[in-house]
């Protein structure tokens, strides 16, 4: 056991796991954030922790078939297309009744986490198993090192999202950007872009634009049902 403390090699391999997790974490952070907020405090400190708890157990267990996932044709696809739904309910506004179905709103918010983190966090996972070297024990504990900094991250970004709403949008878009890039990357799709080169530009464009413009036209058309009802 001393042993293996001691060994640089290990230390170096924690820091890289720890330094790409943060750097990967980004877009973790902004789903978190969006899934939660409109939940009650209390209940937006037990999302958190159990999305991103569940996430870091799931994620480990990815690594050992995520290189292998991502050979297979349409993953990627499948995965944007869920990713750009996700996004779009994202920006409908919930029922303001939320005291009837308090525990159904909870619980979707943690699975809206975990689903979207698994859904991006195929390709971050690579680049953190090739650091980890093939110790799924040292992925896991670099993982569990960095849920301060993704939970850090949520809490401010709550706080920004209730000052400033353009913030919702604004990430709402960036899942529809990773959609994009994702749906470029699926190898089903690879020779038809290497022909069209432009596509690797224009499809996480039209992420964006498909999640926002979709996002805000049923908001608007669900936010005069709400008034009516109040």
């Amino acid at each position: 056991m001393l042993a293996t403390l001691s060994d640089s090699t290990m230390w170096v391999a924690l820091f890289q796991i720890v330094i790409i997790n943060i750097l990967l974490s980004g877009d973790n952070a902004v789903i978190i954030a969006l899934a939660c907020r409109s939940l009650p405090p209390k209940d937006q400190r037990n999302a958190f922790l159990i999305g991103t708890v569940a996430i870091v157990l799931l994620m480990t267990g990815l690594t050992a078939v995520a290189s292998y996932l991502l050979t297979i044709p349409y993953v990627e696809v499948v995965g944007a297309i869920l990713l750009l739904w996700i996004g779009i309910k994202l920006l409908i506004p919930e029922d303001e009744d939320a005291e009837l179905n308090a525990s159904d709103n909870f619980w979707g918010a943690v699975k809206t986490i975990i689903i979207a983190d698994i859904v991006m966090s195929l390709d971050n996972v690579l680049g953190m198993a090739g650091a980890a070297n093939g110790h799924m024990g040292l992925l896991f504990v670099g993982m569990v090192i960095t849920i301060p900094l993704i939970l850090f991250g949520s809490a401010m970004l709550m706080r920004l999202m209730e000052r400033f709403p353009i913030i919702v949008t604004l990430g709402a878009g960036l899942l529809g950007y990773v959609a994009g890039e994702m749906a470029v990357e699926d190898p089903a799709l690879k020779g038809f872009i290497a022909n069209a080169h432009y596509l690797e530009i224009a499809l996480p464009i039209l992420g964006v634009l498909i999640v926002i413009g979709f996002g805000k036209l049923l908001a608007s058309r669900q936010t005069p049902a709400l008034s009516t009802e109040a």
